[in-house]
């Protein structure tokens, strides 16, 4: 096991973690990367990781086969926002916040009625006669 971090620079973030892995050249195609990450051989910031879609920005360590990766951005590169909370400050809103959070109802008619509405008109209106194939004929003159 090696006791040093390897520095990884990013040029653009954030980056799948399945990229990431192809990448690095630590696994050979994106079949064998959806197979480790699913089996959880792969931790992102001390919590072993299952997405394989997961965002990696910088900041973030990565863990695989006993080796420390630790990504950076390369130099002139804007920090991309985050843009879903992480687990640990999911945890810290409380109930009582998530309660606040829920939407109200609102009493406007949904679209499934307006839909109803716009069919019942459509369907008023009369029909063109048919030639029995629902095709319009073709004009070459």
């Amino acid at each position: 096991m090696s006791t040093a971090n390897i520095i990884i620079e990013l040029e653009e973030e954030p980056i799948e973690l399945c990229k990431l892995l192809k990448i690095l050249d630590l696994v050979e195609g994106g079949g064998q990367a959806k197979m480790l990450i699913t089996n959880g051989f792969i931790s992102l910031n001390d919590e072993v990781c299952v997405q394989k879609r997961k965002k990696i920005y910088g900041g973030d360590i990565l863990q695989f086969d006993g080796e420390l990766f630790e990504i950076t951005l390369a130099e002139g590169i804007i920090p991309a926002e985050r843009s879903v909370a992480s687990p640990r400050e999911e945890e810290q809103i409380s109930e009582p916040q998530q309660a606040a959070n829920k939407p109200t109802k609102s009493k406007q008619p949904t679209k499934a009625k307006n839909n109803k509405q716009a069919q019942n008109q459509k369907n008023n209106q009369p029909k063109a006669p048919s030639n029995g194939t629902g095709r319009k004929p073709i004009s070459f003159g």
